[in-house]
C-alpha cells in the first residue's frame, strides 16, 4: 500500500511538474468556459425572469454548470497523455519498474483533478466579478469540490481506459468531442429541468454530469438539501470506482498485448 502511494504521488507530481513548466495551458484550456460564462451570462441574463428559476442572477445560476463543463472537457483529454507516452516510448519504460500498475492511471487521474480544481477556481473567480453570489459558504464549495473532484476522476479513467484500449489521439478526441455537448445540454447547466421537454428530464436524471451540476447547485445556495447533494456524490463515487476498474482493467489488457 505504501509502495502504491509513493509511485502515485510520483507519478502525479511528474504530470504536475511539466503543467508548472507551462503555465499558459491552464488559461488556454479555460478560454471556451470564460466566452461561455461572459457571453451566455449576458445574452440570455433575462431569463431569471421565466417561472422555474429560485435565482435572480443568470451568472450565479450558470457558474457551477460552467464548471462542471470545464470538468468534463478537461477530463476527457486525460488519455492523450497516455497516448503520448505510448508513442515516446515511455509507457513500456514504466511497465518495467516495480510501480504498481494502477499507480500509472491512479497518477493521471490526479493531475487532471488537481487541474480541474485549478480552472474551478479561475472560472469562480471571474464569475463573481462578473456579479455572481453563493450563499452556502465554505461547507458548500468544499462539497462541490468534491463532486468535480469525482467527475473528473470518472471521465479521466474512462478516458485512460479509451487510450489503453484504442492506443489513438484521434480516437481521443472523437470520444471527447461525442460526449461533452450531449452530456452539457442533457443536464441543468443551462436551465432548470422544470423548462425542458420531459424525454430531457428522464435523460438527465441518469446523466452523471447533471448530478454534479445538482450538487453544485444545491451546495452554493443557501437552504442547502444534503440529502440530495449526499445521494448524487454517491452516485458520482460510483461510477468513478467502475470506471477506474474499467482503466485498470484496460491497462492489463494494454499489457497482455505487448
Amino acid at each position: 500500500m505504501n509502495a502504491m502511494i509513493a509511485d502515485t504521488a510520483h507519478l502525479a507530481m511528474r504530470r504536475l511538474r511539466a503543467l508548472a513548466r507551462s503555465p499558459f495551458y491552464i488559461l488556454a484550456t479555460i478560454v471556451q468556459p470564460v466566452i461561455w460564462l461572459i457571453f451566455f451570462g449576458q445574452l440570455f441574463q433575462r431569463v431569471v425572469d421565466l417561472p422555474g428559476f429560485q435565482t435572480g442572477s443568470y451568472i450565479s445560476y450558470l457558474a457551477p454548470g460552467v464548471v462542471v463543463m470545464t470538468a468534463l472537457f478537461s477530463s476527457g483529454w486525460s488519455g492523450m497523455n497516455l497516448v503520448i507516452d505510448m508513442e515516446r516510448g515511455v509507457l513500456n519504460r514504466f511497465l518495467v519498474t516495480p510501480a504498481p500498475r494502477a499507480a500509472l492511471t491512479t497518477g493521471n487521474v490526479i493531475f487532471q483533478a488537481v487541474n480541474t480544481l485549478l480552472q474551478s477556481a479561475i472560472i469562480f473567480g471571474l464569475a463573481l466579478l462578473l456579479g455572481a453570489r453563493f450563499q452556502g459558504g465554505v461547507p458548500g464549495l468544499l462539497a462541490f469540490a468534491a463532486a468535480i473532484v469525482l467527475l473528473t476522476a470518472a471521465f479521466a479513467s474512462f478516458s485512460d481506459a479509451i487510450a489503453l484500449r484504442l492506443r489513438q489521439q484521434e480516437s481521443i478526441i472523437g470520444v471527447n468531442t461525442t460526449l461533452v455537448l450531449p452530456l452539457s445540454f442533457l443536464s441543468a447547466a443551462f436551465l432548470p429541468l422544470s423548462l425542458v421537454p420531459t424525454w430531457m428530464r428522464w435523460a438527465a436524471r441518469l446523466n452523471p454530469v447533471n448530478w454534479a451540476v445538482e450538487v453544485g447547485r444545491q451546495s452554493l445556495a443557501g437552504g442547502t438539501d444534503w440529502s440530495l447533494i449526499l445521494t448524487r456524490m454517491g452516485l458520482l463515487l460510483a461510477l468513478a470506482v467502475v470506471c477506474a476498474w474499467f482503466a485498470t482493467s484496460s491497462f492489463r489488457a494494454y499489457r497482455r498485448s505487448m
